[in-house]
């Protein structure tokens, strides 16, 4: 009995112990899960600084450029045309070739000019023979004036006909030049050197010739030299006159002015050209005024009708600062970049911009210093007044990125 007693007494003693063990392992676990709370609350009250990229703007001496798009125009285009009528007896040439001024290009029947001429020849020996018979008549009334011989009515009745006899000898020589020049029009020659388009009027035709409706047989262009047309406007054509005065640039209208021209499948300015004809006036509709350069051609790349754009200096040269467009941003009509300011924080500057240079780069007219630290990524994750962990880095010109690819 009291055995049973004592067991039943070190039982209780044991589960009373287990229970105290256990809720002292409850109690420590509680505190230390208090801790854990507090650690992970004061982390999020503390967040990381947002890391971001920054760079100084480039700064360099420029000339700004200019660019405007024009067309191709030869420099020289010519409509073939008889200046005879009459069958067209042979194409003298194969569409679309080089030809050289002087050569024949059609031939035309000549058979009628050939009877044309014979027979202008033959009225000039007959007025020749009319001025010997008149000359002689003449002769002999001349010294029976004297003698009184002959009448007045008779002296002067001979004398005209003398004068008319040597009228009718010019009047025979002047057919008979008119004959041959026709005759040699029947042979139709190349008025300039070019690139011959195809045969308007095939052989066996009959053509008009001698009017300005007569046909149209072909077009020859001379496209080596070649021009290039483009409109600038007045303000620019003001600024470009500007600096002339100023001795900052050329004269508008000074021969040699160079031009760079780029093609549409070409992304480098690599024609070069001068200006050599500036228009007289402004386009009362456009407010433009027409400019002209000239380029050589010499491998006869370039086609009239063929799109360009042409870039020439539009400043002197001049110190700017320059950034990538991607770091610009708008606010209804201000445009802005976000820098660096004290204790890292964004600043906001606003901006004035100039034309895109180049290398790539946007110029900036003001509102910026060469020392100011650009933010150039994460722009749409941060706001002027927020802290953020900056990296150095450099910005690339579109040359630079170029190389790097």
């Amino acid at each position: 009995m009291k055995k049973n007693s004592l067991n039943t007494r070190q039982f209780s003693k044991s589960i009373f112990m287990i229970i105290g063990f256990l809720a002292i392992i409850i109690l420590v676990s509680a505190f230390t899960l208090n801790d854990t709370n507090e650690d992970a609350e004061n982390t999020n009250a503390a967040p990381q600084a947002m890391p971001v990229e920054i760079a100084l703007p480039v700064s360099e001496t420029i000339t700004e450029w200019d660019e405007y798009t024009g067309r191709f125009e030869a420099s020289n285009k010519v409509d073939v045309r008889a200046r005879v009528s009459g069958f067209l007896e042979r194409v003298n040439f194969k569409d679309g070739q080089i030809v050289n001024k002087g050569d024949v290009l059609f031939i035309i029947d000549n058979r009628p000019f050939v009877i044309a001429l014979d027979q202008a020849k033959a009225d000039l020996a007959q007025a020749k023979a009319n001025l010997e018979i008149a000359q002689d008549n003449f002769n002999r009334v001349e010294n029976l004036k004297e003698t009184g011989a002959v009448s007045i009515e008779e002296f002067n009745r001979r004398k005209q006909a003398l004068e008319y006899a040597k009228a009718s000898i010019q009047l025979s020589q002047a057919r008979v030049a008119d004959a041959k020049l026709n005759l040699e029009f029947t042979r139709v020659k190349a008025p300039i050197s070019g690139l011959v388009s195809r045969d308007r009027v095939n052989e066996g035709n009959l053509i008009d010739g001698g009017s300005s409706n007569s046909t149209l047989l072909t077009t020859i262009v001379a496209t080596s030299p070649i021009h290039f047309y483009f409109t600038s406007s007045e303000s620019d054509y003001l600024r470009y006159v500007r600096l002339a005065n100023n001795g900052e640039r050329k004269a508008v209208r000074a021969n040699g002015l160079p031009v760079l021209i780029k093609l549409q499948d070409e992304d480098e300015f690599v024609h070069e050209a001068k200006i050599d004809f500036v228009d007289n006036q402004i386009d009362n509709s456009t407010g433009t005024i027409e400019n002209r350069a000239i380029l050589p051609n010499k491998d006869l790349l370039l086609e009239p009708g063929m799109f360009g754009k042409a870039r020439i200096s539009g400043s002197a040269e001049h110190k700017a600062i320059m950034i990538p467009e991607n770091i610009i941003g708008t606010n209804q009509s201000l445009r802005y970049v976000y820098v660096l300011g004290e204790n890292n924080t964004v600043t906001s500057k606003n901006i004035t911009l100039g034309p895109l240079h180049s290398n790539g780069l946007r110029i900036v007219r003001d509102g910026l210093l060469e020392t100011d630290q650009l933010i150039v990524n994460n722009i749409q994750k941060i706001r002027p007044g927020i802290a953020v962990t900056p990296v150095e880095t450099n910005l690339k010109t579109k040359k630079e990125l170029a190389i790097n690819q």
